[in-house]
């Protein structure tokens, strides 16, 4: 028996496999992106959530560009809110250089509340 075979009628290659031929199949090249830590919880969520999405986004090869994405997205997202709330709340270089403590407390209390504002709103979606 040959090892490789070629199917002409459904275009497709077939390796033996003990008694049986399986399909020689492989997922598309899609082009490496890095992944931030938005888009590590993302796809988390879509593995346990979404698992029809996350298939078809790992089939059609097209799974990193999509959390490259969404990072991208929620990084921007979050530097945006914790501007807008630090100015708002009064959160300055001023308070930073009168009183840290108060500032490193305050700070961290917006950067927990954006965080859960991204998770609700985008990676957790």
């Amino acid at each position: 028996m040959e090892k490789v075979i070629y199917d002409e009628k459904n275009g497709l290659w077939y390796e033996l496999q003990g008694d049986y031929y399986i399909p020689c199949l492989k997922l598309p090249e899609e082009e490496q992106q890095p992944i931030g830590i938005w888009g590590q919880r993302h796809l988390r969520h879509i593995k346990q959530n979404r698992k029809v999405l996350y298939l078809n986004l790992l089939i059609s090869g097209k799974l990193n560009g999509y959390l490259a994405d969404i990072d991208k997205q929620a990084e921007e997202m979050y530097s945006q809110q914790v501007k807008q709330m630090a100015e708002r709340e009064g959160v300055t270089e001023q308070l930073k250089a009168n009183n840290q403590m108060e500032w490193v407390g305050r700070m961290n209390n917006i950067r927990s509340r954006v965080t859960e504002i991204i998770n609700k709103e985008l990676i957790n979606t």
